[in-house]
């Protein structure tokens, strides 16, 4: 009889298991499609096009889970855009690795950043339309983004900038105007196609001319400063 009122008892608690880990399965997946969905929007219709309707409609769910799961349809695009946002993906990623041995970060590493944002911006149009977003309307919810960028950025100037301290280098304007060059310049390519500079970015040559610039420009920027890593 024992035994069979244990057996009883973990039946009954996998069965109610199996009825919690449903509607989780599910929420989770839900969660999922919307953010998945503000992509898609963006890249049918524009930043304008995020709207309730629209999005839930990509995502074939009801628009009600937006403010379920959410609380509102800024808060879910933001989910979207940090996952999207390279400074918040990839770089947060390399600057902990680099965290590990911050005496070591040099020029060679500060260049694969910049390189690694180059080929995200060149690759993924829905970062591009982030951007372009960004820079052409007031919104709280990029301003939000934007600082949380800044935040990670300011841990590698943290590690980086006293190296150049009383070197006569600004290496913080130095940088601010190469990924300023970087956004500019992959969206003129993608947005206008024209030539800047005579520089045509969307073809290979012309964009391996951009790489090696950023590589001499990062290079330069050490070597004035007399900083040898």
């Amino acid at each position: 009889m024992g035994k069979q009122k244990n057996t009883d008892s973990e039946q009954k608690s996998e069965k109610s298991r199996k009825v919690t880990a449903g509607p989780i399965r599910e929420k989770a997946r839900s969660i999922t499609r919307l953010v998945a969905a503000v992509g898609g929007v963006i890249q049918k219709k524009g930043y304008t096009g995020l709207t309730g309707p629209n999005i839930a409609k990509e995502a074939g769910l009801d628009k009600k889970l937006i403010w379920t799961y959410f609380g509102s349809i800024d808060n879910l695009v933001e989910t979207y855009i940090l996952q999207r946002d390279f400074w918040n993906m990839a770089d947060q990623k390399i600057i902990s690795e680099l965290l590990k041995n911050p005496e070591n970060i040099g020029k060679k590493d500060i260049t694969a950043l910049l390189h690694g944002q180059l080929e995200r911006m060149m690759k993924d149009k829905v970062l591009q339309r982030i951007i372009h977003w960004e820079i052409g309307e007031k919104n709280k919810t990029l301003r939000k983004v934007a600082d949380e960028r800044e935040k990670i950025g300011e841990h590698l100037f943290e590690i980086i900038e006293p190296d150049f301290t009383d070197t006569g280098v600004d290496i913080r304007a130095k940088l601010a105007l190469q990924i300023a060059g970087i956004y500019y310049l992959v969206l003129h390519a993608k947005y206008n196609g024209s030539l800047f500079c005579g520089i045509d970015i969307n073809k290979v040559t012309d964009l391996e001319r951009l790489q090696k610039a950023i590589q001499d420009n990062v290079n330069a920027m050490y070597d004035e400063a007399k900083v040898n890593k």
